[in-house]
């Protein structure tokens, strides 16, 4: 089976991109299953029931997130109701919304994806290699197939957990940084990897935001308000091919596409 991980989709620039890209990237590849990382779809910080819904609109099957995910306050309750959405599984006890989920294909195939925050640089968070672990094997009783996305800072971090789940998990996708990595590979116990897929955004752009904003708050240390980059986009994304008796991957390939 054929599973297309999207990265980051940032803001207007993100959707549009992705509403003109999509349908020939299932097509070309033969998709099954369409994950996309979307904690930054509205307007580059959080996610609202009305840019989820446009995305899914799209062919996404599943949208994972990380910190960003709560920016936009009146989200909450639809991320309570919609099992589609996933939030980082090692937030506290108690917080909305869920971290995993098990979605089944339409010839009954079941696919597990799990959504992992790291902590370094990032908020001090339940560990996540322990609680990763423990999902895991809940999941495994329902199906070999996992994808896990690994949303952190630090590549050394992502890295240790692509090592703890080989074999383990089918897929570990690093996501957060939205600068797409040259190191997708298959790990020696069949765990496909990389340590962060990319942005699906403003090509022109620092990580989604105006390039002249960011220049001048580094220039200026001043707060101020940003706002996505317009202009030409860029998809970024992997297409993971998996062993559907064994849960094993054989074969990541790297997409970075522009539009228009």
């Amino acid at each position: 089976m054929k599973v297309l991980f999207i990265g980051d989709i940032v803001g207007n620039a993100g959707r549009k991109t992705l509403k003109g890209l999509l349908p020939n990237v299932i097509d070309r590849y033969k998709i099954d299953l369409v994950i996309a990382n979307g904690e930054n779809l509205a307007g580059g910080f959080g996610i609202t029931e009305k840019t989820a819904e446009e995305v899914f609109s799209l062919g996404v099957h599943i949208l994972t997130s990380g910190n960003h995910i709560w920016d936009k306050k009146e989200a909450i309750p639809y991320i309570i109701k919609e099992h589609r959405i996933l939030r980082p599984l090692n937030y506290p006890p108690g917080v909305p919304g869920y971290g995993s989920l098990i979605h089944t294909l339409s010839n009954g195939t079941k696919i597990g994806v799990i959504n992992i925050s790291g902590r370094v640089f990032m908020s001090a968070i339940d560990c996540p290699f322990r609680t990763g672990e423990e999902e895991i094997k809940k999941v495994k009783e329902s199906t070999k197939i996992i994808i896990v996305d690994f949303h952190a800072e630090a590549t050394s971090e992502k890295i240790a957990f692509g090592y703890f789940a080989d074999g383990k998990v089918s897929a570990v996708i690093g996501t957060h940084t939205h600068v797409q990595t040259a190191d997708e590979k298959i790990l020696q116990n069949g765990t496909a990897y990389i340590t962060d897929v990319g942005m699906t955004g403003p090509s022109v752009s620092v990580i989604g935001i105006e390039k002249d904003q960011i220049i001048e708050r580094f220039l200026r240390q001043i707060p101020m308000k940003f706002e996505t980059a317009s202009g030409e986009g860029i998809l970024a994304a992997v297409v993971i091919d998996i062993d559907e008796k064994t849960g094993k991957s054989l074969a990541i390939q790297r997409l970075q596409l522009t539009y228009p």
